[in-house]
């Protein structure tokens, strides 16, 4: 696999530098050194205590908490914290949309909206709900889901003085009936889990792993019937079932 941070290398995401500290790996050391920062506090945001490797994104960070928003769009006025946030929005007055499905070749403004279309694929549910444990490829879905629970019972004060739902996130105030569930919820806020490219937070160190290959063009999966190659597993079942019908 050519890697497009090292041009004209060939390796493979086991040759990168990886974290003595979270085991995450970089394909450069410049991308590690920015990574390490996260851990040794270097940029932290003395409100919340949540750290980044770059001196931009805690000073985007910091505007969260003042209410700055100091970038306007010069179509519509409406202000953002960041030039990032202000470009993301700009795509949607342009039409632009510059990530693109690497299986079905559906295109999207943003990598946040694309990682979401691509638990379609995968089949991935990374949203739990805390009433029943039953899973969601995506947020909203798991919100609909929630309004079950609430209309289920007669008054929302009786859910409240029922609810097994005991931990909660200092941050977003999300609660969870496990500490184990909201330990894994906190990685996305900490950061210990997040993609270097495009700043995608994950809860599990292998959510990370498979979206990377979405950035390197890694595909270890192959089919055995016609050698066509896939991201994970899951592209791999879902091609083996659609295309050869083998369930």
């Amino acid at each position: 696999m050519i890697c497009s941070y090292c041009t004209g290398t060939t390796h493979t995401v086991e040759d990168w530098y990886t974290c003595y500290e979270c085991d995450r790996r970089f394909p450069t050391q410049k991308a590690l050194y920015t990574h390490m920062n996260v851990h040794r506090g270097k940029y932290k945001c003395m409100e919340c205590g949540k750290c980044f490797g770059r001196k931009q994104h805690l000073t985007a960070h910091m505007r969260r908490h003042s209410g700055e928003k100091p970038f306007e769009c010069t179509v519509c006025s409406k202000r953002f914290t960041s030039s990032y946030e202000l470009l993301l929005h700009s795509r949607t007055h342009s039409g632009e949309k510059p990530y693109k499905c690497l299986i079905c070749d559906k295109a999207f403004s943003q990598t946040g909206n694309l990682s979401s279309h691509m638990r379609v694929h995968t089949g991935e549910k990374a949203y739990e709900c805390s009433e029943c444990n039953k899973s969601f490829i995506d947020y909203s879905h798991l919100q609909r889901h929630e309004r079950v629970h609430m209309t289920s019972c007669n008054k929302t004060s009786e859910l409240k003085r029922n609810d097994t739902r005991k931990f909660e996130c200092t941050v977003c105030g999300k609660r969870f009936t496990k500490s184990a569930h909201l330990v894994a919820h906190g990685r996305i806020h900490s950061g210990e889990y997040t993609c270097h490219l495009c700043d995608k937070a994950f809860s599990q160190s292998g959510h990370l792993q498979v979206h990377m290959r979405i950035h390197t063009g890694e595909k270890p999966y192959e089919c055995a019937l016609c050698n066509k190659r896939f991201i994970d597993s899951g592209h791999l079942q879902r091609h083996k079932r659609l295309v050869h019908k083998i369930n």
